[in-house]
């Protein structure tokens, strides 16, 4: 008992993994709530409102912080939601692994109990996962497709329904035991889709708009942009209307515009200063000569391949004085190389220098910098530019033909740097769209952007896994109703056992039990924590309403039974009252869930807690030399 709590004093980096997921609580759910970081040293203050961008502007000095912050950057990288419940699933597996360790569970049957425990939640994801496709149709078809699709009810699947995804997760090792794949920077892990051995003859195209307003998650204007930008691409591009590219779709945020200002345009809007403003008035609508350069527009630029110290200098060399001439020199070359080939129109997917900037605006080229390097593609094959690394490897057959630039809006009276709109496009079917984000407060802008691409990355990932979960919290239910299932079974099972002989197999069946269902009690501080966040209940209510619609399911396995919809709360006689579901009939799901970014989610935040309880580990008893089981920075 003694050494159990000395682990447990001395797992100081579970603790703080726990208390930095506490900061995330407000941001969970669809009622997200706008917090103010203010540094006390420059008295500067950021105005944020996702987990996110709360990591960005706290000053993270330990070990636990910089794992955490650099594991929400690199899921925020690729997913654009979903960081919140990642880290909030950390504290809570956190805490329920402290709780283990004060038990006296050793940490290697914690890290096996819960690799069993995702594996069932994975499980879960792919049994009660449905397909998109024709969701949202007729109301009839999507009704039978969704209550069938998420195995709610106990009949079995029509053959029309054999076609709803099923995604596998090989998670398990041939000794049981989970295999970590774990970097610095947690790499994306790959779902197998698996095709169906019948699939349907005509496949119906999914209701984009039904399965947008499901998964809006409280950002309805977001999203309202979202699906303008869909139909956009959707009519531009013979794609039919079962993808959304997020890769050709750019933002451009317009500060002191009323919000009912913001607006989806075909092609490309960005904001140019006053000078660059003064060139694509010169250059008018008249067809333009563009040049695509992949980094950055400047002398001292090396791609990756070739990257040299900087601050180095050849200090015996007398020329190596003199860097300003050497840059006159390239400057020179590659504004006559611009003026022989006749280009009016440089887009830099890196920085630009000012100088080059300055001397190609009284040339009359416009150089517009930092645009997306995705964007470079649809230009290229609109125009037939073909993009290059230095400008000094340009020529006649590198040079794009058919852009057009139009002044779109004139801002200067917001005294801004850059205070023009410039209009970019191709006039062909390139599939970019700008989506223009305003509001009169600047500080929302940046939360407006980021929930705008939440939304974004909701649909397209939807729209790529050809699959979706029941949302609002219906699939942390079923998640919890069966952790809870496999904790029982496990204590029973232990408690059957019985002789010296099977002690230690007994204990670990325990063990299991024990640690299962302290999973689950993470899962169901989440699902509470979301519903407090909408403001109309209580944590007691919350978890009161939870726990007696697990007895409720348990209850009647074999029935028609079903989860609602927890954040779909209404009020009435001060009493919250769960949404009624008639049995024979089961609603169209309301709200949905991304299959590959939760499954992502509840994977890197597992993780995450092994990464911290095993270091802790190492740090209180030294690392075997035979250990298999290890996770490698």
């Amino acid at each position: 008992m003694g050494s159990s709590v000395i682990n447990q004093r001395q797992h100081v980096g579970l603790q703080k993994l726990s208390a930095l997921a506490g900061i995330t609580h407000s941001s969970l759910g669809p009622n997200k709530k706008y917090k103010f970081i203010q540094d006390d040293t420059s008295g500067e203050s950021a105005l944020v409102c996702s987990c996110f961008r709360i990591f960005e502007n706290l000053e993270l000095t330990c070990a636990v912080g910089q794992l955490v912050y650099e594991t929400v950057q690199a899921h925020q990288k690729v997913y654009h939601t979903g960081s919140g419940c990642l880290l909030f699933l950390a504290g809570a597996w956190s805490r329920a692994a402290l709780e283990c360790l004060q038990k006296g569970i050793s940490v290697s049957h914690i890290i096996s109990a819960m690799s069993e425990g995702m594996d069932i939640c994975l499980d879960v994801c792919r049994k009660f996962s449905f397909s998109t496709e024709g969701l949202g149709g007729t109301q009839s078809e999507s009704c039978i497709a969704t209550s069938h699709g998420l195995g709610l009810l106990p009949s079995k699947k029509p053959p029309h329904l054999q076609g709803a995804t099923n995604v596998h997760h090989k998670t398990l090792n041939t000794s049981g035991q989970r295999k970590l794949k774990l970097s610095r920077h947690f790499c994306e892990a790959k779902s197998e889709n698996v095709s169906t051995a019948q699939p349907p003859p005509q496949p119906k195209h999914p209701d984009i708009a039904h399965i947008a307003e499901g998964l809006s998650h409280g950002c309805m204007d977001a999203m309202n942009l979202v699906r303008k930008a869909s139909s956009m691409q959707s009519k531009t591009q013979d794609t039919g209307s079962s993808s959304f590219d997020v890769t050709k779709v750019v933002t451009c945020v317009l500060p002191g515009l009323p919000g009912e200002s913001a607006d989806v345009v075909p092609g490309c809007i960005v904001l140019l200063s006053a000078d660059q403003a003064s060139v694509a008035h010169h250059l008018k609508e008249q067809p333009l000569k563009v040049a695509l350069i992949t980094g950055d527009l400047s002398d001292t630029y090396c791609h990756l391949g070739f990257s040299r110290p900087k601050g180095m200098q050849h200090v015996s060399d007398p020329l190596a004085l003199l860097s300003s001439s050497k840059e006159e020199k390239w400057l020179i070359k590659v504004v006559m190389i611009l003026l022989n080939l006749e280009v009016n129109l440089i887009l830099v997917s890196g920085l630009a220098n000012e100088k080059v900037i300055q001397c190609c605006c009284k040339h009359h080229i416009l150089v517009v910098d930092k645009v997306k390097a995705s964007v470079l593609e649809p230009f290229a094959n609109a125009t037939g530019a073909v993009p290059v690394t230095y400008p000094t490897q340009l020529s006649k057959h590198c040079v794009g033909t058919g852009v057009k630039a139009v002044i779109w809006r004139d801002l200067s009276s917001h005294e801004r740097k850059y205070c023009t709109a410039v209009h970019i496009s191709t006039g062909g079917n390139s599939g970019l769209v700008t989506v223009i984000i305003t509001s009169c407060v600047q500080g929302k802008l940046q939360a407006l952007e980021d929930q705008f691409w939440a939304c974004a990355y909701r649909l397209h990932h939807a729209l790529k896994d050809k699959a979706l979960l029941p949302g609002a919290g219906v699939t942390e239910m079923l998640c919890i109703h069966h952790l809870q299932t496999q904790a029982e079974h496990h204590v029973k099972h232990s408690i059957e056992k019985s002789g010296d002989v099977l002690k230690t197999r007994t204990a670990a069946n325990h063990h299991r039990g024990v640690v299962l269902q302290l999973m689950a009690d993470g899962l169901i501080d989440y699902v509470s924590t979301v519903m407090v966040n909408t403001g109309r209940i209580s944590k007691i209510k919350a978890r009161t309403i939870v726990n007696q619609q697990l007895q409720d399911y348990s209850g009647h396995v074999g029935i028609a039974a079903k989860f609602s919809q927890l954040f779909l709360e209404e009020e009435k006689e001060d009493t919250v009252v769960a949404l009624s579901v008639k049995s024979n009939e089961a609603p169209a799901v309301k709200i949905y869930d991304n299959l590959s970014v939760k499954q992502e989610v509840w994977r890197k935040a597992l993780d995450v807690v092994f990464l911290v309880l095993q270091t802790d580990a190492e740090v209180i008893t030294g690392v075997a030399q035979k250990s298999e089981n290890l996770m490698l920075l």
